[in-house]
């Protein structure tokens, strides 16, 4: 025979097992302590499993939010990562292409230098050999 306190935590750790699929274990136990209430008989001793039940599932439900709250704070924490890892990519990327529009600008520069040393050598062969 079951006492009405014992049948409500009953009802109340139901629907918090279903949501919970990994508390099987916390399940069984409870429906363990709650097998033995049946048999045991004194409303002090049934006021007892009561509370500890009622701990049970308060501290399931504690679990139950942590873990939910950090897998939010690691989703978090992985878009941040990702999100700079994206801007410390495009930031070296813009880097390099900068460099590489030097190097172009400063190889066409050289070209421009060159083709005019050129001409002046060419300039000065000429001029030597004319006089």
């Amino acid at each position: 025979m079951e006492s009405p306190g014992t049948e409500v935590t009953r009802k109340r750790m139901k629907p918090a097992m279903e949501e919970n699929e990994g508390d099987v274990a916390v399940a069984e136990i409870v429906e363990k302590e709650e097998f033995h209430t049946d048999i045991a008989g004194s409303s002090e001793m049934e006021l007892n499993i009561s509370h500890i039940l009622e701990k049970i599932e308060r501290f399931t439900q504690l679990v139950s939010e942590l873990l939910e709250s950090g897998k939010t704070i690691f989703k978090e924490l992985t878009n941040a990562f990702e999100e700079r890892m994206i801007m410390i990519h495009k930031e070296q990327i813009e880097k390099w292409q900068d460099e590489i529009k030097e190097l172009r600008l400063l190889d066409t520069s050289n070209e421009e230098a060159n083709a005019v040393l050129r001409n002046a050598q060419y300039l000065l062969e000429n001029a030597h050999i004319d006089s």
